[in-house]
């Protein structure tokens, strides 16, 4: 067990190292996240397991943060990348499919509208020349 467990911490820290090289090569924000997420929880999840199998005292809690880790991961993920859009943080300029533009469509395009009318209102400039009319 001892064995396996150093193995899995060896194939965790390569999983954990090839997250961090996509996080920094990656063009955009969605791409990061994308490489961060997947190799890094992959890279966690073996770190945690084999510490478990390695020093078997440790395995209750290594399986308690590996469910916290598969628990949360998804949600905090999708979290940051709908936080992104939100914030127009644009895409990389020749991405193939823009998927969350599909499914809110005109929603966005409103959305957008009401934003730039609210804008236009705190613009002291905008005030003034509606004031003068």
């Amino acid at each position: 067990m001892e064995l396996l467990g150093h193995i899995l911490i060896l194939i965790g820290s390569i999983f954990s190292l090839l997250g961090a090289f996509g996080i920094l090569r990656m063009p955009d924000i969605y791409n990061r996240l994308q490489a961060g997420t997947k190799a890094t929880t992959l890279g966690a999840l073996s770190l945690i397991l084999g510490v478990g199998l390695a020093n078997p005292a440790f395995l209750g809690k290594s399986i308690l943060l590996i469910l916290f880790i598969v628990l949360t991961n998804p949600i905090s993920s999708s979290t940051i990348a709908r936080s992104g859009r939100r914030a127009d943080i644009p895409m990389l300029k020749n991405a193939v499919v823009d998927a969350y533009a599909e499914k809110v469509g005109k929603t966005q395009a409103a959305a957008d509208k009401k934003r730039s009318n609210r804008a236009d209102a705190d613009d002291p400039q905008t005030a003034v020349k509606e004031a003068n009319v």
